[in-house]
């Protein structure tokens, strides 16, 4: 129990700290007008109160991801938990923070457009074919998942609902609705509310847990679990045989760092009425999100009397939305499972349709396109039309292709957050030295992944190895020149 404790203490830590250090090198200025007060034009630069801002954010970037990923996590034992905390304060905080801010100090744009001027067209082109390729992958899974989760439910077995195809059909015609609207129209309206009920939902879930979970990690087993059952290698397998150097890392992307959260961050810089608004926002819906990962990491680890062994197999009977179901049935109740299967299904909803919207807005800004409702409507049918068609597909292969351009995409932004303070001339080693980690996890992964070059999973460590270290060289050398030059 006291490990649940520290790591949720350290991520509140890491915000009260930590964030106003980050903030400090960013150059936010609350005295200029923001893309909002310049641009209002009723579609999607729509000013919002700074707490409803929060919780859309927050909503937008959680889905499934910060639930689905720890739980399969979880069967790497504590080190998920470790993973998260250190993630997310260090990672995916400062990723998601330097999204925001970038994108209120570029007028609200999308990612290619500010790697464009911050770099050149060569990565404005590679930005735009991964975030149109990662938005695309977001939007089916986000499909996918919660038609599944509520096709499977006990209540709607023997009707029309438990067919999977109609939820889809549903849900793609909301996502229709919600892409093409101004975003006062629905999102600013009911997405504050889907907000708070995941966060009751969590807090159910976690009180649940605390007061009687039949495998609660204890402070000794942690302990343990390093000094005795893996003190010979940080980064043991998995009870799968899965290397945890690069899998954990791309297999918990929500909670720790995720690419996709700065395709999500253009919707509220269009929003927001001031920058000192930036910090809460989008450091604090990634901090809020990494508690969220803890207490389902914390499911996957303490809620099966049998140990992972339980774990597993319930995975490879139905998947992470099994085990959402099994726990939730658990410690909740019948009725408070129904509650929060149907939380689960509406939170990636929320975020899919966002998915979408972004890839509008993301096109549109790369071709200049105006915002015309004919020109929302040229864009909405086609995308959603061949995202009908991708739910065709494996959701495990989705899964993979998802997984992997989030992380790149993680990478990259982190990339351009350190060439941002490189060109502020303030501390970019906050960007910087994650940037080199992420490079090394990612070029590890693909290396060894079976829809990347497949090699031997033993070459999984040494490659990562190497890329961090030539990473942190040429960063040092840099760092080095651009002095020389300020000087």
């Amino acid at each position: 129990m006291i490990i649940f404790f520290i790591c949720i203490t350290l991520l509140i830590l890491g915000y009260k700290f930590y964030s106003p250090f980050v903030e400090k090198q960013a150059g936010i200025d609350p005295t200029v007008s923001t893309p909002q007060t310049r641009f209002n034009e009723g579609v999607d630069y729509v000013p919002i109160h700074p707490v409803r801002a929060f919780l859309i954010q927050f909503l937008n970037i959680a889905g499934v991801g910060p639930i689905f990923g720890p739980i399969l996590g979880a069967l790497y034992g504590p080190v998920a938990l470790v993973w998260i905390v250190i993630g997310n304060v260090l990672g995916g905080a400062v990723h998601d923070y330097f999204s925001g801010v970038m994108s209120i100090k570029e007028d609200g744009k999308s990612l290619p457009e500010i790697a464009g001027h911050y770099y050149n067209i060569v990565f404005k082109g590679f930005m735009l074919i991964f975030t149109a390729m990662l938005l695309f992958f977001v939007g089916v899974v986000f499909i996918m998942s919660p038609a599944g989760l509520l096709s499977n439910l006990d209540s709607f077995q023997g009707t029309m609902l438990a067919d999977n195809t109609f939820w889809v059909l549903v849900i793609l015609g909301y996502y229709f609705l919600a892409t093409l609207l101004p975003i006062d129209k629905i999102i600013t309206k009911f997405y504050p509310i889907f907000g708070l009920l995941m966060i009751v939902m969590t807090s159910m879930i976690a009180i649940a847990l605390l007061i009687d979970a039949p495998h609660l990690p204890m402070a000794g087993d942690f302990l343990a679990y390093f000094e005795a059952d893996h003190a010979h290698d940080f980064l043991a397998p998995n009870p799968d045989g899965l290397p945890t150097w690069p899998l954990l890392f791309i297999t918990i992307t929500c909670g720790a760092i995720s690419g996709f959260h700065s395709t999500q961050a253009p919707i509220i810089a269009r929003c927001l009425t001031n920058e000192k608004y930036v910090r809460p926002v989008y450091y604090g819906a990634m901090m809020c999100e990494g508690i969220v990962a803890c207490v389902w990491a914390l499911a996957g680890i303490a809620a099966f009397p049998e140990g992972y062994g339980q774990l597993k197999d319930m995975l490879d009977a139905g998947g992470p939305g099994l085990v959402v179901n099994h726990v939730a049935n658990t410690y909740l109740g019948v009725l408070g499972g129904i509650m929060a299967i149907v939380a689960v299904a509406v939170f990636p909803i929320t975020s899919g349709d966002t998915a979408f919207r972004s890839l509008r807005l993301t096109l549109v800004d790369a071709f200049s396109i105006p915002q015309s409702i004919r020109n929302r409507l040229l864009l909405a049918v086609p995308i959603l039309t061949i995202a009908y068609f991708m739910t065709k597909l494996d959701f495990t292969v989705i899964w993979r292709y998802f997984a992997f351009s989030n992380m790149l995409l993680s990478t990259s932004v982190l990339w351009l957050a350190t060439k941002y303070l490189f060109d502020r001339g303030t501390f970019h080693w906050i960007a910087s030295i994650p940037a080199v980690i992420a490079s090394g996890v990612t070029i590890s992964y693909i290396m060894t992944a079976a829809i990347g070059f497949n090699l031997s999973a033993d070459l999984g460590k040494p490659i990562g190895a190497v890329v961090v270290v030539v990473g942190l060289v040429l960063l040092v050398l840099a760092h080095n020149k651009h002095k020389q030059i300020a000087a």
